[in-house]
């Protein structure tokens, strides 16, 4: 035992002392010379600028020649470049730390996660000490929706004393913010908005189809996503929509999540057919006075509409993504579009034009703009695509000033951190993206990185290409997924779990083990109604990942579609054990009557 405490503490200060040359390695002050900086103020670029970094912070900025560069500084010819402050993309679902750097290495320093799990605070806990690379981080709360969520793991609401629970357990979780979501009551909604204020928290998200988008804007919510509510609430016809939409809701089959599209193609129609400028004028006045930010995610629209077009599946962007989540991307997997003719995708298509016309009324009517993709939908790339947006939002009438400050200033103004983020000035927190060209003469410009500096840390372009190489070589593992698959369909879920295993001792390299991967097939099973074989494939991912509560989570929830109660309690408890934050396993539980 005694042996045993001396090596631990052997080791213990190794680390420390390598920990310490390892800081000691990165240079405490670093300069770009010859720069020119466009500092997102609105302000035009300035060239042949000196731009000094210590620590974390910038410290000086001047006209090169004129500000004093001490010897042990790093100097930065940067010559012919641009200095932009570091991107953020204010809309994004990711669960893979592994990919992570895809965000970095495309100059993006911050995200906000819009619906937060624990795994989130335990990134921002590793980033925060420097053992984790990756952008910083805000975190909502788990989704709040109504009674019957479009998504499993929502968490339920269906009144004021519920919507109030919801609000104090999310603080208690540590969520930043409240997320709120389509299928919300009225009474639940404005129950949220009052509690937020109470507990000094924010809310976002959907403006949910009870509620008008200028009640949501009246109500405090500080910023609306995907445009939702705003078509419905510029339409002439506007009552007779959301009445017609509500019983669309309400005659979802129990299987169904989104009502059939043959009951909201009609809808769409109307809504574009109805279109009054003069009510949007007065709504987009509303949203201007009570400041509420608008996150169109217009990357996710975009896909939304043209998942028809066979060239998104020629991306070359895809090699960087897990073949699961590329299984995902196909509409015949995913239950938003399974059912969409090319009827419904020339109508998406049409609403698409006319979003990014409606973005475009709203940035000239003063209503404040934030960047955001929506990643981990379709063909929205983490770190990629946020270039894109910024190219989405040029082609709304922004200017490429304006769409960087949508990137840059405006969510540092958002988040209440404009006095450390968001530009490049004196003080600030050294998060930059040092450019090949002017983003000012081409918005695409954003994309010729030749360094970014994360929190004062400078990553050259040969360490971005590194990372780019390591995540594509992650990506292009094969998926054991969809090798199980194929044993199943072909034989049976026992010679699937025997080749599991042969495969993992054998070929641990080749293959992506990870388990994401397994849960990704037990949710395919369970959406095929192959319901023994999911429960077999969850219980597998519990025997390799002993201590993940998300594992346990789905082998209940496995359980409980097959009708077995007394097995869904038993790893719902098991996984809230694990995780006392995991909502959705409180939620189950209530509604299995094991309080």
């Amino acid at each position: 035992m005694r042996r045993a405490f001396l090596l631990q503490l052997l080791f213990m200060l190794l680390s420390l002392l390598v920990s310490h040359r390892q800081a000691g390695a990165e240079p405490k002050l670093l300069a770009f010379t010859h720069v020119s900086v466009i500092d997102a103020t609105g302000s035009p670029a300035k060239p042949d600028m000196t731009v000094v970094i210590t620590g974390n912070r910038i410290s000086a900025i001047g006209q090169t020649g004129k500000v004093d560069l001490p010897k042990e500084m790093q100097v930065i010819d940067a010559t012919g470049k641009f200095l932009i402050p570091g991107l953020w993309d204010m809309h994004v679902h990711w669960y893979e730390k592994d990919y992570l750097p895809l965000f970095i290495a495309n100059g993006v320093t911050g995200v906000r996660q819009m619906w937060g799990f624990p795994l989130h605070h335990q990134w921002r806990k590793e980033m925060a000490n420097g053992a984790l690379l990756g952008p910083r981080i805000v975190i909502a709360s788990t989704i709040v929706d109504g009674p019957k969520p479009i998504w499993p793991g929502s968490m339920a609401v269906s009144n004021k004393a519920e919507a109030v629970e919801a609000v104090t357990k999310a603080k208690q979780d540590g969520a930043d913010f409240i997320k709120v979501y389509s299928l919300l009551p009225r009474e639940a909604f404005f129950a949220i908005a009052d509690e937020v204020k109470k507990q000094g928290l924010s809310f976002a998200g959907h403006v949910p189809d009870a509620v008008s988008a200028a009640e949501a804007s009246d109500a405090g919510q500080k910023s609306i996503e995907h445009l939702t509510g705003i078509l419905i609430s510029c339409s002439t016809r506007e009552q007779d929509l959301r009445k017609k939409r509500a019983e669309a809701f309400a005659n979802r089959s129990p299987d169904q999540r989104l009502p059939s599209p043959k009951l909201t193609r009609p809808l769409n129609q109307m809504m574009l057919e109805t279109f009054s400028p003069e009510k949007a004028e007065s709504l987009f006045a509303r949203f201007k006075k009570n400041k509420t930010f608008h996150c169109p995610t217009f990357t996710v629209l975009r896909s939304g509409a043209f998942l028809d077009d066979t060239n998104l599946t020629r991306d070359s962007r895809l090699k960087y993504m897990p073949l699961r989540i590329r299984a995902m991307w196909d509409p015949k997997n995913d239950f938003r579009f399974k059912e969409r003719t090319a009827e419904d995708f020339a109508l998406a298509k049409k609403i698409f034009q006319k979003q990014l016309e409606i973005a475009g009324r709203m940035h000239r009517a003063g209503v404040p703009l934030l960047a955001g993709t929506d990643v981990l939908n379709p063909y929205c790339f983490p770190g990629f695509s946020l270039h894109d947006e910024l190219g989405l939002l040029v082609q709304a009438g922004l200017t490429p000033m304006e769409a960087l400050q949508t990137a840059t200033r405006n969510p540092a103004e958002y988040l209440g951190a404009l006095d450390s983020l968001g530009t490049v000035e004196n003080g600030k927190i050294a998060d930059l993206v040092l450019l090949d060209a002017n983003p000012l003469e081409d918005i695409g410009n954003t994309k010729k990185i030749a360094a970014v500096v994360v929190g004062g840390k400078l990553l050259d372009k040969t360490r971005l290409e590194e990372m780019l190489a390591q995540v594509e070589k992650i990506a292009n593992k094969k998926s054991i997924a969809e090798a199980l698959l194929k044993t199943i369909t072909e034989q049976n879920v026992q010679k699937a779990i025997q080749l599991y295993h042969e495969l993992k001792a054998k070929e641990f390299d080749a293959y992506d083990f990870s388990e994401s991967g397994l849960n990704f097939l037990g949710y395919q099973l369970l959406e095929a109604k192959k319901l023994n074989e999911a429960i077999e494939i969850f219980k597998l991912n519990v025997e390799n990942f002993p201590q993940s509560s998300n594992g346990y989570d789905s082998l209940a929830e496995a359980y409980m579609k097959n009708g077995d109660k007394e097995l869904a309690i038993k790893n719902y408890k098991k996984s809230l054990e694990l995780d006392p934050k995991n909502t959705n396993a409180v939620e189950m539980l209530k509604k299995l009557g094991a309080n």
